[in-house]
């Protein structure tokens, strides 16, 4: 069974949130959401594992719950 590394990659995780924040700049909600939704759609290809996927979904939608 995969599981989900949820400890940062990144040697500099202020490097990777720049870049994630320039490249929603000058974009509409509209826009950044449609952003967003492609994004997890090419990560998502990349990981290739539907666990670790699922797993990610799950851990992200509990952020957003009451």
């Amino acid at each position: 069974m995969s599981h989900l590394n949820t400890q940062s990659q990144f040697p500099s995780p202020d490097d990777f949130y720049e870049r994630l924040i320039e490249a929603h700049r000058d974009l509409s909600l509209e826009q950044s959401h449609a952003m967003n939704a492609a994004l997890v759609l090419l990560l998502s290809n990349h990981i290739g594992d539907l666990e670790v996927v699922s797993q990610a979904f799950s851990q992200a939608r509990a952020t957003v719950e009451p």
